[in-house]
């Protein structure tokens, strides 16, 4: 089990189970920035912005390079599991449709014996490699009371021959028949092609993100738009992982659903703005903690019956917390750590040195490059 090293092992609260990994971005065949990734990284990061409690069970190899909150299950005889993500800056988009993954080597799945025995309030299945297995799910679905899934930990297959990331329809998955336990099931708009949306909904809630244009919210009764919080797009990696940390956090706080999707979609607005995993400034989360509690306040009494868990039709005031969080966003530092090139179209690009001098995220004991294909990188003495 993950040992914490912040949280009492009594706080039974949010239980995270998904792997961290190493990630290696690429433009245009370069090696831009090494960093900590999977989905776990992500929203601990989150999860830690904004003090909420929780528990992480992910495995790593024997060459795990990063220092995190939590310690991962070290299994000794693999390799960390690694992703090489390239992109291509001469195709214009939005980030996705012009990104080939790879994963370029995989840890250990998660087994369900490496679950706690406790119950937990809320339960995460985010797996980003297929460490996520059907009998692991089941186990987070009864030891949890309502499971988070990103859709990317059941359809997500691999090729046998690059690692090239590609995907399964959900129905195909071997995970069907566990949504009527599942509480809610997130997808990119791209993912949200490998399943019926409709048909689905009717089994548990279906959230959707769209990048720049936020998300929607689907359920067996209804549905709701939620505004997005305008970005410069650099980086989309780990973007959906931010918003959904950022979703059950505001849920964890008693938010109501949509309210809980527009501090999700602040913190997805945040993480496209840098590279990798992305350093939150501590005015923005200080003042993202005073609207979210003011927020919850000012809703206390909107549940239409007491033994409701959720809410999902939007509260009276939902603009003004949407204006009150842009506002937080804007009037921080944190945009000041945004590097000045930008994925997957630039109108200039500057020296990536300053990428990689600055924005690197910094291993805590590298003797080697962690990447293994021969990639070429940059040359910090001549111009890109």
């Amino acid at each position: 089990m993950v040992r914490d090293r912040n949280q009492p092992n009594s706080t039974h609260r949010v239980l995270v189970s998904g792997n961290y990994c190493h990630d290696v971005l690429i433009k245009d065949g370069v090696v831009l920035a090494e960093t900590l990734g999977g989905a776990a990284s992500f929203i601990s990061n989150v999860f830690d912005g904004l003090s909420v409690p929780y528990n992480l069970v992910s495995k790593v190899g024997f060459d795990f390079a990063y220092s995190v909150p939590r310690d991962p299950i070290v299994v000794p005889n693999c390799k960390t599991t690694l992703f090489h993500a390239h992109f291509d800056s001469g195709v214009d988009g939005d980030g996705r449709q012009d990104r080939v993954l790879k994963r370029v080597s995989s840890c250990d799945p998660i087994k369900p014996s490496d679950l706690p025995e406790s119950r937990f309030d809320f339960g995460m299945a985010v797996g980003v490699g297929g460490e996520v297995t059907v009998e692991t799910m089941e186990k987070l679905l009864e030891i949890c009371n309502t499971v988070f899934v990103d859709i990317q930990a059941l359809i997500r297959a691999f090729d046998g021959v690059d690692g090239t990331v590609k995907h399964v329809a959900l129905k195909e998955s071997g995970f069907f028949h566990l949504l009527p336990r599942i509480g809610f099931l997130k997808a990119s708009a791209e993912e949200a092609l490998f399943m019926e949306v409709e048909e689905v909904r009717k089994l548990c809630c279906v959230v959707v993100t769209n990048g720049r244009r936020g998300c929607r919210v689907y359920w067996r009764d209804g549905e709701v738009e939620v505004g997005p919080f305008p970005t410069n797009q650099v980086d989309p990696t780990g973007a959906g992982d931010s918003f959904l940390g950022g979703f059950v956090a505001g849920l964890v706080n008693g938010l109501t659903v949509p309210d809980a999707a527009l501090l999700g979609n602040l913190f997805g607005s945040l993480t496209v703005g840098q590279i990798g995993l992305p350093k939150f400034d501590i005015r923005l989360l200080q003042r993202a903690r005073e609207e979210v509690q003011r927020r919850k306040m000012q809703c206390g009494n909107c549940y239409e019956r007491k033994d409701d868990k959720f809410r999902f039709v939007n509260a009276a005031g939902q603009e003004q917390f949407h204006a009150s969080l842009g506002v937080a966003k804007q009037t921080t530092k944190c945009l000041a750590h945004e590097p000045q090139w930008d994925l997957p179209s630039s109108p200039s690009k500057p020296t990536e040195q300053v990428v990689l001098c600055q924005y690197t995220t910094q291993p805590k004991s590298l003797t080697g490059s962690v990447y293994e294909e021969a990639i070429k990188t940059v040359d910090v003495e001549s111009k890109p």
